[in-house]
């Protein structure tokens, strides 16, 4: 069986440029950081490595910032229901992802918009595990793409062949 996942995001919450140099093209890197104010000199030391190195950066829960420091994109959390981002503009290629754990966020982040959406949690059992079967069926309630987050490793990366997924995100696979 050949696996046909393609994409990766990786979220990191300090910048180290060993992690980086791991990872190939495909990956994603999202900048998540809550324990801390948001400094401009990192995002822009972490934007200025991604683009050397050819991978993509995401910013966290701030789309004015990641709109001013001119990045690839923004990731909104399942706890931000906010909308006003509709009303900004972007470039055209500007990617906006956002995590839902149910029905209920699933809708939320269609209504912000958002390119494509984390699902979360198909491995990691924690108070929002859903499991492979859940995890398809809240997956085909929505028309935006899938991408499955939580608890993702080498050892069960080929179940995501069980599902329409054709991407992944996390923390401890990368590492």
């Amino acid at each position: 069986m050949h696996n046909k996942i393609l994409n990766k995001y990786y979220f990191i919450n300090k910048f180290d440029q060993s992690h980086i140099d791991k990872l190939d093209k495909e990956t994603t890197i999202i900048y998540r950081n809550y324990d801390q104010e948001v400094s401009r000199l990192t995002i822009l030391k972490i934007k200025d490595y991604c683009k050397k190195k050819g991978n993509k950066f995401l910013l966290s829960n701030n789309i004015k910032l990641a709109i001013n420091l001119n990045l690839d994109g923004v990731y909104i959390p399942s706890f931000n229901k906010d909308k006003k981002h509709l009303h900004y503009s972007f470039k055209k290629d500007f990617i906006i992802v956002g995590s839902a754990h149910n029905f209920y966020e699933i809708k939320n982040k269609e209504l912000q918009n958002v390119n494509k959406i984390f699902l979360s949690s198909i491995f990691k059992k924690k108070k929002n595990f859903l499991g492979l079967n859940k995890f398809k069926l809240l997956s085909n309630l929505s028309k935006r793409p899938i991408v499955a987050l939580g608890g993702i490793s080498k050892n069960n990366l080929k179940k995501l062949n069980l599902t329409n997924c054709l991407e992944f995100a996390g923390i401890s696979f990368f590492e």
